[in-house]
């Protein structure tokens, strides 16, 4: 076997695999603290090997498509799995299906991603939330906020709820939402804002020791609807206003 420059940015990509799968292992046992540490920690690798990657000029095509089957594992399978575990299976079948959407819409995320990718470019953005970012949603939620005493019981079966079927729909969704700017000088200086706010998200997260990280994703979803939505009604705006008035069908009554 040919030892290329890629082997090391794909061992990140298979710890990224690991974690995902001892994190789905962790769920079973109950463990859900750590299997929820787990899927963080494949969020840390799946970041490293593209930086790896780039370092080494080693970025291809079978890198990407091995990460695509990592993630589909990491951040859909095992958080789905950790929904079943800590909430969805007293619902027995209706509770399976719900439990299911975040992989099953991962999984459709990540084959459009892969269709429609053109180089190896970093994209200013994703048409759709990132799989990483749906995990990360689902699971700081469920680790941090489900288990508080902060909010109601009566209310967490509706929030969980919602929290599952809204990060499901943003992800197979054709909202932009922003990419992650790389820490080199190039990114910060190419989108100050954008990497100033996700360094204060990072920041917060962990001085917090987790509670800061679901409302930050939380603003990334509902930040990256609404700005959908007003791109959407001033196209339409810019579009009513272009087009002239058509003269009335002298022949229609």
């Amino acid at each position: 076997m040919r030892v290329t420059r890629s082997v090391i940015p794909n061992l990140f990509t298979l710890a990224n695999l690991f974690c995902g799968f001892a994190s789905i292992v962790a769920s079973f046992e109950g463990r859900i603290e750590q299997a929820a540490f787990l899927i963080v920690m494949a969020g840390v690798f799946d970041m490293l090997d593209g930086v790896v990657a780039r370092i080494t000029r080693s970025t291809s095509e079978f890198g990407v498509e091995l990460d695509s089957l990592c993630d589909a594992v990491s951040f859909g399978v095992a958080p789905s799995v950790m929904l079943y575990v800590s909430f969805f299976s007293q619902w027995h079948q209706w509770g399976l299906l719900l439990a299911s959407l975040p992989a099953l819409a991962g999984v459709l995320r990540l084959a459009r991603f892969n269709v429609q990718l053109t180089s190896m470019e970093d994209k200013l953005y994703f048409r759709g939330m990132p799989i990483p970012a749906g995990a990360f949603t689902i699971v700081s939620y469920l680790y941090v906020w489900h288990t508080s005493a902060a909010i109601p019981s009566e209310w967490k079966p509706a929030i969980v709820v919602s929290v599952t079927v809204m990060t499901a729909l943003a992800m197979v969704s054709t909202i932009k939402f922003d990419n992650l700017p790389r820490p080199t000088w190039r990114g910060i200086r190419q989108r100050p804002l954008v990497f100033s706010v996700f360094l204060v998200g990072v920041v917060a997260s962990i001085s917090t020791r987790g509670q800061a990280l679901f409302p930050f994703m939380a603003l990334y979803l509902i930040g990256g609807a609404i700005r959908h939505l007003a791109i959407f009604v001033r196209d339409r705006s810019d579009r009513d206003d272009s087009v002239e008035e058509a003269d009335p069908d002298p022949f229609t009554m």
